[in-house]
């Protein structure tokens, strides 16, 4: 009999380094008030050095209320801060999407609710074959994309959710994150996303010299 499971979704990113772990952890603790055993997971890595933890998965850990096995939440833990398929050949290793599917499904069993966070843009590539984009077909999870708000912005955002819709995911939102406190008019940038992206605004991340998950919370609207 098949074990009956709790919703998930897939944060993705308009590019690397735009606060995906920041959002992520923000909707863990969202979550942590309407459910006991909520996790989040990083099922691709690069960058935890030799035997460390990725800085990225430490943070969602310590958001999730719910400890599970490094295999189910981090499955590969690439030591390079590289572009995942290159970090795992210099590891001696291969991607497996099935691998992470297996571990996001046991991660769906065991919790309330699943957070996972996706590694650089959403199609980043995880090997000479594979990217981001099969992996998050294969999961079939519905997405929240991050927008880094700075120059370039709009493009990357309109383009990543073409992909999201190519793949035939649904946009569950997105949050816009304000990366870059000298940028321009970022308040037009929102409006523009807001008319169009096809799916509903979570919410606007206020600068934050240091990442705080909490406050990020307050600064969102979404109830699951």
């Amino acid at each position: 009999m098949s074990r009956t499971l709790c919703p998930a979704w897939l944060v993705a990113g308009t590019d690397t380094e735009i606060g995906k772990t920041l959002a992520a952890c923000a909707l863990l603790h969202l979550l942590r008030e309407r459910h006991a055993r909520v996790v989040g997971a990083k099922p691709v890595s690069a960058g935890a050095g030799k035997g460390g933890v990725n800085e990225d998965v430490a943070r969602l850990r310590a958001a999730s209320s719910l400890a599970v096995p490094s295999e189910l939440d981090n499955p590969y833990a690439l030591e390079q801060p590289i572009s995942p398929h290159a970090a795992a050949r210099r590891y001696g290793t291969r991607i497996d999407l099935a691998r992470i599917a297996d571990a996001v499904r046991a991660l769906r069993e065991q919790a309330d609710a699943v957070v996972v966070e996706g590694v650089g843009g959403l199609l980043v590539p995880l090997s000479t074959q594979e990217d981001g984009g099969d992996l998050a077909r294969l999961l079939r999870l519905p997405v929240i994309l991050v927008v880094g708000l700075r120059l370039g912005c709009l493009n990357h955002a309109l383009l990543t959710q073409e992909a999201i819709a190519a793949r035939g995911l649904p946009l569950a939102g997105w949050i816009a994150n304000r990366i870059d406190p000298s940028m321009l008019a970022p308040e037009d940038n929102v409006e523009l996303l807001r008319a169009r992206l096809r799916a509903p605004c979570l919410g606007v991340i206020e600068h934050m010299p240091r990442p705080d998950p909490a406050a990020a919370a307050r600064q969102l609207l979404w109830s699951q």
